[in-house]
């Protein structure tokens, strides 16, 4: 092996080296990101929510609720989005955003898990696997999910 066969290896291997980092800032114009908001729900953790199980056991399995309300007994809102960059130069898109509500009677048992998002519009419950009748409610989680969907506080447009 000559110079000439060592020293064009070594000028091949900088060009490619070279290539590489000027196409690293480029990747993320290529490989798309996705961006999480709010509370990021554990796998299989909603299942584990049974009717009759106390507020301390829906504490224990979920944690510390986004927003607390009083409607027709207690409820705690768990509220997240999920949002997605293709490229670095597009805006942001939200591709989902849930309200999973936790209702309690007066006990302070679950008497109904649902998990609130927009479909078609519309709120639609993806538990019941149906859209919800109007009511104080209902109107709460509409207005919830509208404002998120147009707020994208921290999303990266």
């Amino acid at each position: 092996m000559g110079w000439g066969t060592v020293h064009s290896r070594g000028k091949n291997a900088a060009v490619v080296a070279l290539a590489a980092f000027l196409t690293l800032p480029l990747g993320g114009c290529f490989f798309g990101e996705t961006f999480q908001r709010g509370y990021v729900l554990p796998d299989g953790a909603l299942e584990q929510i049974r009717l009759g199980a106390s507020q301390e056991q829906v504490l224990i399995v979920l944690g510390t609720p986004s927003t607390v309300a009083t409607v027709s007994g207690e409820a705690f809102y768990y509220i997240s989005q999920k949002a997605q960059r293709v490229a670095s130069f597009l805006p942001t898109t939200i591709t989902d955003q849930r309200v999973i509500a936790i209702y309690f009677d007066r006990n302070r048992r679950v008497n109904r898990v649902a998990s609130y998002g927009l479909k078609d519009g519309e709120v639609f419950d993806f538990v019941a696997r149906k859209t919800p009748t109007a009511g104080s409610d209902v109107n709460f989680i509409k207005q919830m999910l509208y404002t998120m969907q147009n707020a994208r506080v921290g999303m990266p447009f």
